[in-house]
């Protein structure tokens, strides 16, 4: 995550495409576990879609804010981005960085995960997601290949076509990587229970919070 953006309720990348999205049922991450408990790595990999989700929705929850953006503190449908927090996904937990406070971000984990298993599916998705700039490169690279495969190899064709490919994938990859986040990446967290928020540095040595959770029924 390191953009900053803002998004109204009627203009949400998924509208792009016109879908119609499936409901997620509370128990479909624990059946498939069950179905498929000979799969090694089976409950790490959906705990981590969960988990992905979480993180997402505290970071919305933490930029929310209600009369700054709001004229005469009237209520806005608009979600702002507040571009100083970013988080990183593990089977275990999340990192948070960014200044918060801690009683501040433990309210906001608990009200992000009421949110999300209550119907509010969309702040799983966020526009600085990494899942966005894997599809923009995955994008690039496929319309890049077809354009070298397809015009003639003289450079100011082949110029003009890598052109064209990198403008249409970087028009395509946040809806894409919208609907890859919604499907993929991330899952609504009916399964998890938090266990702590500590403060502690990550694998890199930089500061953060480290929300801890764990896997339930």
């Amino acid at each position: 995550m390191n953009t900053s953006t803002s998004y109204s309720g009627d203009s949400f990348p998924f509208n792009f495409f016109n879908l119609e999205f499936i409901a997620p049922s509370p128990n479909q991450d624990s059946d498939l576990l069950k179905q498929l408990s000979f799969v090694p790595g089976l409950q790490e990999i959906l705990m981590l879609r969960q988990v992905h989700a979480l993180e997402h929705a505290t970071v919305w929850v933490l930029s929310e804010t209600t009369s700054v953006y709001s004229p005469l503190g009237n209520p806005s449908n608009v979600q702002f981005d507040n571009e100083s927090l970013s988080g990183l996904s593990t089977e275990q937990g999340f990192y948070l960085y960014g200044e918060v406070n801690i009683s501040h971000l433990r309210r906001a984990v608990t009200l992000a995960q009421n949110r999300l298993t209550n119907g509010e599916w969309d702040l799983a998705v966020h526009p600085r997601c990494g899942t966005n700039l894997s599809v923009a490169m995955l994008l690039t690279a496929g319309f890049a290949i077809g354009v070298y495969a397809m015009l003639p190899f003289r450079p100011i064709e082949q110029l003009i076509g890598l052109g064209i490919a990198a403008t249409t994938a970087s028009e395509l990859a946040p809806d894409l990587g919208s609907i890859a986040q919604r499907y993929l990446t991330t899952a609504i967290p009916f399964n998890l229970s938090i266990e702590n928020i500590i403060r502690t540095r990550d694998t890199w040595g930089r500061e953060a919070h480290f929300i801890k959770v764990k896997w339930r029924e």
